[in-house]
């Protein structure tokens, strides 16, 4: 997650409490912020305080600017003021511990020795190495093949994209696409073409919209669309998922979104958007899976057809934040990964009208450092496939169906945002009764899809999003 800090006033850095060791602040630091940034420094629901980027202000004004927000919060994104919690002298010796241990970890990183360029992984029977496709300054989000071998992929930022692989250095940016709130998780997220896409040229975008109210407050909410491209442009866009207004949020926090086709329907997802309770009320869009036909329109069939308006879509609830959608081939069967708070990352199998419990039940701990949530069954309630404690950050997922690694076919892979780990699951019918670790320490793995040459094709995010690769699975023969 990246941070959003508010102006206010410039706070002197060497005091008294500042000067007394890392002891004292280091306790500071477990007490009142390890629940949400790590107690290790790694990062959670407020993100890594070593590697992340300042989203407000620069590098010359970090000191400012973290006495700035650990006084006033950022209450949007969950971020509690301490101003009446800490003494001035307490919030100096943070912000210098905090400016301590980024130096220390950007002296670290620079001193580690480069990764061989091909650096050889060996998984089972297979050994591969990774191939740079493309690469880019900004956060790339999701990529998506079409029919002839082309690639999309949007940034989050808001710009789509489309590359040849077979030709290294084309990269034509798509003008027109729809403007985005870039805050927080939200922003340019998924592109999926239609199954059908050779014969209408369909291809569905989600993205965050955002609006100005009357006190100049910028909210936003999930929104998806479709159309096509023509000479390099964006066309005949159709509105397909917008939301009332009156659901919109200044909070950045778990805006979603994967989205998936099949049989004439596109299914997407919505998170939490930071109100856990809203997961559970069925008149709220928040934390919740939905079922549209390909033209935008409520099936007569999903659950809650008495739903207001577009919330009619919903086809599942009790979610916290969904970031992986993939149907399973030969079932039909629509698994879902989701972030959990401080562990309980999920894996699910996704059902019609089902409730999946968040924040009732869960594996993980809230963030604020509160009790975990149950972890017993609850009637009416879904259990997750699998859950991962500590979480990984899973992100999106999908089922191998390549030849290139045929013992591999049919396992559903998982990328690990925090963990940079990617997964192979062995499933048996619906459980998951294997759990392997295939390559780790290549960056955020935040997008897993077949290739059309039929290997796997990764998203790599760096930890400060100021870098991403897409990459793919070079198999090497023995």
């Amino acid at each position: 997650m990246k941070f959003s800090f508010f102006p206010l006033l410039i706070f002197p850095l060497v005091t008294a409490a500042a000067q007394t060791g890392s002891d004292g602040t280091d306790a500071l630091f477990q007490k009142n912020c390890a629940s949400c940034h790590g107690a290790a420094w790694e990062g959670g629901k407020g993100g890594s305080l070593l590697r992340d980027r300042w989203k407000y202000f620069t590098d010359d004004d970090e000191a400012a600017g973290l006495a700035r927000v650990i006084q006033k919060g950022i209450p949007e994104i969950g971020m509690p003021p301490f101003a009446g919690t800490l003494s001035e002298a307490e919030i100096h010796s943070l912000v210098a511990l905090i400016e301590r241990r980024r130096r220390q970890d950007r002296e670290r990183r620079r001193n580690q020795p480069p990764p061989a360029a091909n650096r050889i992984y060996r998984a089972g029977p297979y050994a591969f190495c990774l191939g740079t496709i493309t690469s880019s300054p900004n956060e790339i989000w999701a990529l998506a093949f079409l029919p002839d071998g082309r690639m999309l992929y949007t940034e989050k930022q808001g710009e789509l994209h489309l590359i040849d692989p077979a030709h290294p250095g084309t990269n034509l940016r798509i003008e027109g696409t729809p403007a985005v709130w870039n805050f927080g998780l939200g922003g340019l997220l998924n592109v999926v073409p239609h199954p059908d896409y050779a014969k209408n040229g369909w291809i569905y975008l989600t993205y965050t919209e955002g609006h100005t109210s009357i006190w100049g407050r910028t909210r936003g909410m999930l929104a998806v669309v479709r159309g096509r491209i023509q000479d390099g442009k964006w066309t005949d866009q159709q509105d397909l998922f917008h939301l009332p207004d009156r659901f919109f949020s200044t909070s950045g926090d778990h805006v979603g979104c994967r989205l998936v086709i099949k049989d004439g329907f596109v299914f997407f997802s919505i998170g939490d958007r930071g109100s856990s309770t809203s997961a559970q009320n069925l008149a709220s869009p928040n934390g919740k899976i939905f079922r549209l036909t390909e033209d935008g329109k409520i099936p007569t069939d999903n659950p809650f057809p008495n739903s207001d308006g577009p919330l009619a879509a919903i086809w599942s609830y009790g979610h916290r934040n969904p970031q992986g959608l993939a149907f399973q081939p030969g079932t039909g069967i629509l698994w879902e990964a989701e972030h959990g708070p401080h562990g309980g990352d999920e894996i699910n199998v996704i059902d019609r009208g089902k409730n999946y419990g968040w924040p009732i039940v869960s594996d993980g701990m809230e963030d604020h450092g509160g009790p975990p949530t149950s972890q017993m069954p609850q009637d009416g309630m879904e259990q997750p496939k699998l859950s991962w404690t500590p979480a990984i950050a899973v992100c999106d997922i999908a089922f191998y169906e390549g030849d290139i690694f045929p013992l591999w076919r049919g396992s559903l892979f998982a990328g690990g945002l925090h963990s940079e780990e990617l997964h192979r699951l062995t499933l048996a019918g619906q459980a998951v009764v294997d759990d392997q670790i295939v390559l780790g320490g290549e960056g955020r793995i935040r997008d897993v899809v077949n290739g059309p040459d039929g290997t796997l094709y990764l998203v790599l995010n760096s930890p400060r999003g100021d870098e991403s690769r897409i990459v793919r699975l070079v198999p090497i023969q023995p």
